[in-house]
C-alpha cells in the first residue's frame, strides 16, 4: 500500500523541500536541547560540589564549637576549684 506520486496532491520537489526542512529544524532544536541539558547538568554538579563544601565547613565548625565549649567547661570547672585556694 504504497502511496505513488499520482496520489499525492503536492509535488514530489515540494515535499522533500518541506521535509529537509523539518528534519533540519528537529537537528538544530535537538542541538540547542542537549546543549542546555549539558548546561543544567553541570550547574547541578557545580551546586551539589558547593552544597558538599559547606555541609563539610558546617560540621567542621560544629565539631570546632563543642571542641572549645568543652575547653571552656573545663576551665570553669578548673577555675572554681582554684578559687576556694587562693583566698585560704
Amino acid at each position: 500500500m504504497g502511496t505513488t506520486e499520482h496520489e499525492l496532491k503536492s509535488p514530489v520537489r515540494k515535499l522533500v523541500v518541506f521535509f529537509q526542512n523539518s528534519r533540519d529544524q528537529w537537528k538544530a532544536k535537538h542541538h540547542e536541547l542537549k546543549t542546555r541539558l549539558k548546561i543544567e547538568q553541570n550547574q547541578v554538579r557545580a551546586v551539589e560540589k558547593s552544597r558538599e563544601n559547606w555541609r563539610q565547613r558546617a560540621e567542621l565548625a560544629e565539631r570546632e564549637q563543642a571542641r572549645l565549649a568543652q575547653e571552656i567547661a573545663s576551665l570553669k570547672k578548673s577555675l572554681t576549684t582554684r578559687l576556694p585556694q587562693t583566698f585560704n
